[in-house]
């Protein structure tokens, strides 16, 4: 079992950054992906950013050139910088991992972005 943390969520004006943590624990070996998805209210879960063990990340298209994905492999902890946030970004983040044929998911942190 692999047990994730985040931490980082709030509010922010338009424009604002945020940076947002996630630590893996437990059983981490084996772990090859670790990223980030959000959810709005009346919208269905969506990729913000991967990475992989080799550092190979992922981008929606959205957030590409406002967002950084980063990992530290050695602590098994994902970061998600959020610069020039949007109105529309606001979501309720939730960092995910991936491991063999397993997907752990942790509890979400809220971001809101105001206008």
């Amino acid at each position: 079992q692999v047990q994730l943390v985040e931490s980082g969520g709030g509010l922010v004006q338009s424009g604002g950054s945020l940076r947002l943590s996630c630590a893996a624990s437990g059983t981490t070996f084996g772990i090859f992906s670790m990223g980030w998805y959000r959810q709005a209210p009346g919208k269905q879960r969506e990729l913000v950013a991967t990475i992989t063990s080799a550092r190979s990340t992922t981008y929606r298209d959205s957030v590409k050139g406002r967002f950084t994905i980063s990992r530290d492999i050695a602590k098994n902890t994902v970061f998600l910088q959020m610069n020039s946030l949007k109105p529309e970004d606001t979501a309720v983040y939730y960092c995910n991992v991936k491991k063999f044929h397993s997907d752990y998911w942790g509890q979400g942190t809220q971001v809101t972005v105001s206008s």
